[in-house]
C-alpha cells in the first residue's frame, strides 16, 4: 500500500496508522498464515447493510502465488452464505484492483484517491442455454 499511497503523493506514516487504529476491529480481523509464519491480514467487518472487506495486506514477496485470491475465496464464502453484499475501496491504480475485479467486485464509485467496489450476494440463478432448433 504504501508504493500506491506515495505515488498518489499521499502517503504519510502517523495517518495511515492512525486510519487503522480508527477501524481496526480485533473481532473481526483475522491473520493469515503461510508455512506457519506471518503473511498478512484480512479483515471483514459486519455493518447494518453489508461486510466492509478491510485491512487486507499479503507481505510482498508472497504477491503473484494465488495467495491472494485464496484468502479473498474464503472471506468470501462467508458473506455469500449469509446472503450479504460486501465493499471495499481501493487506492487509485493499484494492482489489488484487478483481483477484486476477478472476484466479482464492480465500480460503484470513485475519488481522486479512492475507488469504491462492491459485491453482491451470488442469487442462486442459473443460465442454461439451449440448442436452437429454428422455427
Amino acid at each position: 500500500m504504501r508504493p500506491d499511497l506515495e505515488r498518489l503523493g499521499r502517503f504519510d506514516p502517523h495517518r495511515v496508522r492512525q486510519r487503522f487504529r480508527d477501524a481496526y476491529t480485533p473481532a473481526h480481523t483475522f491473520l493469515v498464515l503461510y508455512d506457519g509464519a506471518f503473511a498478512g491480514c484480512v479483515a471483514l467487518r459486519p455493518t447494518d447493510d453489508c461486510r466492509w472487506l478491510e485491512h487486507f495486506y499479503l507481505r510482498p514477496e508472497l504477491h503473484g502465488r494465488g495467495l491472494g485470491s485464496a484468502i479473498l475465496r474464503t472471506a468470501l464464502a462467508e458473506a455469500d452464505a449469509a446472503g450479504e453484499t460486501v465493499r471495499l475501496n481501493v487506492l487509485q491504480s493499484s494492482p489489488a484492483r484487478r483481483l477484486y475485479e476477478r472476484h466479482g467486485f464492480v465500480l460503484e464509485s470513485e475519488d481522486p484517491v479512492d475507488v469504491f467496489m462492491v459485491r453482491f450476494p451470488p442469487t442462486g440463478r442459473r443460465l442454461s442455454v439451449s440448442p436452437n432448433t429454428g422455427p
